[in-house]
């Protein structure tokens, strides 16, 4: 049996994946209530095709707050999401009193993974605790909005282990075979290391585009034509982050910059690099505000503004960092109506800000819309219908979800990055 200690978004995917391979899964939390929930078949997260995928493989798993359960289990993951502060600083206090909760329970002879995203150092020193009879690191990289995909096929497993060399213990690398992925195993520090690495990369993407795409804005270029071309350099490839956008949001790859700045003050190297990419995406977060002063606050005193999407991306409950919060919060002053298909409620209030049940609804009486997360349902609505719901004719499209010349004909005035 597999178990998944930690029930958050990361266990709850994780253990669904599992289970869709086969195995019998036991999910571990101390949250009584939750267990009893999932238990029941109410999922506490929303991901596509997660709803599908667990009620496929109900019966491969069970749901527990009861430790002494763990000792059925060859292998153990510790699935807990690491929560990080508003510095992009993780809290690995509730990790550690899950682990040191579970261990007394854990069987000598079994295999225990460390899935939760954690620093470079962490691992290593639970060698010395009684933990199972062996210990790894793997780095997860699911991606919020498409966690079930990635679970379910995984590009490759990189496997942090005390010695690299030797054979994984059995009960593991059935688990790692069911998968069809090739599996780097490497000391834990690389291993540890090779999560931020993956996400430098990607913010290193995020933040070329944005700087290229803004020079676009300003000299009549268009970045859609020029992204194709990026894509047919073999150096670049095709599934680089190309997109443009408001920065970067969600909380992990925030995580992994202070990380290494963290790092970087305590062994004596550089990252400069780093601020320059934090501020970059602090500027490029306030995109739409600096559309906003530009085309309404300068000739509107008190317009009324609607927002559409307020989760940091498409496919997500997850308003961590979210540029839409960020531009309604610096919009406090003035009227703002905001719909966003997963995002019901905000867990604070927002001044002057409240919350739709449908996007043409949110519409009514605005001076301009701001589409401010990338949701594909959005496409679908079309432009005259949203036109004869509003006031004015201002229409911010980040991301291009809307069809630029059907709003124009609509009599929108249109705006979206890179162009």
């Amino acid at each position: 049996m597999i178990a998944f200690i930690g029930l958050s978004h990361l266990g709850i995917v994780y253990g669904t994946a599992t289970a869709a391979k086969g195995f019998d899964v036991l999910g571990f939390d101390t949250d009584a209530e939750m267990c009893a929930s999932l238990d029941a078949g109410r999922l506490p997260v929303a991901e596509p095709g997660l709803d599908v995928a667990f009620r496929a493989n109900r019966a491969r798993l069970r749901f527990t707050s009861d430790p002494a359960q763990l000792a059925k289990c060859d292998v153990l993951f510790f699935s807990l999401d690491v929560p990080t502060d508003a510095e992009g600083r993780s809290n690995l206090d509730p990790l550690k009193k899950l682990i040191a909760l579970a261990a007394a329970h854990i069987d000598p002879s079994a295999t225990v993974v460390i899935l939760c995203q954690v620093p470079p150092g962490f691992t290593r020193p639970l060698t010395t605790q009684t933990l199972g009879g062996s210990l790894f690191y793997q780095v997860e990289t699911l991606i919020f909005g498409n966690a079930v995909e990635r679970a379910m096929q995984p590009e490759r497993y990189i496997v942090g282990c005390a010695d690299p060399s030797a054979p994984m213990p059995p009960a593991y690398a059935k688990w790692l075979d069911a998968f069809g992925c090739p599996v780097l195993p490497m000391r834990y520090e690389s291993a540890e290391l090779a999560k931020i690495s993956i996400n430098f990369f990607l913010v290193s993407s995020v933040a070329t585009t944005n700087t290229l795409a803004e020079v676009c804005e300003r000299i009549g270029a268009d970045w859609s034509e020029i992204a194709p071309a990026l894509r047919l350099d073999k150096r670049i490839g095709p599934h680089a982050y190309l997109g443009p956008g408001l920065g970067i949001a969600g909380g992990n790859l925030e995580r992994d910059l202070v990380t290494v700045q963290a790092l970087a003050a305590q062994h004596g190297t550089e990252a400069g690099v780093v601020a320059a990419w934090q501020n970059n995406s602090r500027y490029r977060r306030d995109w739409a505000l600096r559309k906003i002063h530009r085309l309404v606050l300068s000739q509107n005193a008190k317009p009324r503004i609607t927002l559409w999407g307020l989760a940091y991306k498409q496919d997500t409950h997850s308003i961590k960092n979210s540029p839409s919060l960020a531009l309604a919060e610096s919009l406090a002053p003035f009227d703002k109506i905001a719909y966003d298909p997963q995002v019901k409620s905000l867990p604070s209030p927002i001044p002057n800000l409240s919350v739709a049940g449908g996007a043409l609804e949110a519409c009514r009486g605005a001076d301009a819309l701001i589409v401010m997360t990338p949701w594909r349902q959005f496409s679908t609505i079309d432009p005259c219908a949203i036109r004869k719901e509003m006031s004015d004719d201002v229409l911010i499209d980040p991301f291009g979800v809307l069809d630029a010349t059907a709003c124009r004909a609509a009599g929108f005035s249109y705006h979206k990055l890179g162009s």
